[in-house]
């Protein structure tokens, strides 16, 4: 299958053109920059480069339609510009969208299960949470709406912590939040959980959901079904040498910066029903010995 893939250069994306490739797949990779474009190629001689960004409407355009498949995995982390880089995403993934319409082709939308009700165990069919609804949230619904339109469309809800080599976000920047404070912080008693999946067991989900997958479904990108914030903080502050330390609500913001937003957040989720549908067996590293095992130099 030819296969478009947004973020084809970023953490997710190189793994998942890498297990793509390796299986046969013809895959165009979109790429902003020579730099980019460079990683993507080292993955395997045999992808192919579609230049420009996810603001170059046109070229997502002609990349979708040019492809018999699309998985969309690029985004603009900019925490301070999210409204911003939301739109760019919702504009990006319409385009495509737009483009596919009456074709029946897969077209596969990422997003994550921190949008899912907090406090609760969250299963593949379960509504997003009122209170804590993103615009992301939105461009989900808009993206799923597109299969009564004539595309496939799929959703892959990735866990908070998606993890391994070259990781760049959320536990990386707890370290850097530790390294700064001198300690590894946790809000109250840290019985808060985060879900977590290591980036290779990700991809190869990416590839089950474009190949088995059904059009109007939501999958979840969870092996782990959660893991106690307070374990996560000790697990660094082991890796960096520095004590694990209870952060107290009302000084939580001042301590942990933009994470706030999430540090606190309790997102327990299932994956068992895309485990059953797909045949989805992750088999990589937990999260907690992957941070103390390959995280000493982050």
């Amino acid at each position: 299958m030819k296969v478009f893939v947004t973020g084809a250069s970023g953490f997710i994306g190189t793994a998942v053109v890498s297990e793509l490739a390796s299986l046969g797949h013809e895959v165009v990779g979109l790429a902003r920059s020579e730099e980019s474009a460079a990683k993507i190629k080292s993955l395997n001689p045999a992808v192919k480069i579609l230049h420009g960004e996810l603001k170059d409407l046109d070229t997502l355009k002609r990349g979708a339609a040019e492809s018999e498949g699309v998985i969309h995995l690029g985004f603009v982390h900019d925490f301070k510009k999210f409204d911003e880089c939301c739109e760019i995403d919702r504009q990006a993934t319409v385009a495509m969208l737009e483009s596919l319409k009456g074709t029946n082709r897969p077209f596969i939308y990422t997003s994550g299960t921190f949008g899912l009700r907090s406090g609760k165990v969250a299963h593949e069919g379960d509504a997003s949470d009122e209170n804590f609804k993103s615009p992301r949230a939105l461009t989900e619904e808009t993206a799923l709406s597109y299969k009564d339109k004539g595309v496939s469309v799929r959703c892959v809800k990735l866990a908070p912590s998606v993890h391994g080599k070259g990781d760049k976000a959320f536990i990386p920047m707890l370290m850097n939040i530790a390294k700064t404070a001198g300690e590894s912080g946790y809000v109250g008693q840290g019985r808060n959980v985060w879900p977590a999946v290591h980036r290779l067991d990700a991809a190869h989900l990416f590839r089950l959901v474009l190949e088995k997958g059904r059009s109007g479904r939501v999958y979840h990108g969870v092996a782990e079904q959660g893991i106690p914030l307070k374990d996560i903080a000790q697990a660094i502050g082991e890796v960096l040498d520095v004590p694990a330390v209870s952060i107290p609500v009302n000084n939580a913001e001042e301590h942990f910066g933009i994470m706030v937003l999430f540090i606190a957040r309790d997102g327990p989720t299932s994956s068992e029903t895309t485990r059953k549908e797909l045949g989805w067996e992750p088999k990589q590293l937990g999260l907690l010995e992957d941070i103390r095992t390959n995280y000493r130099s982050a």
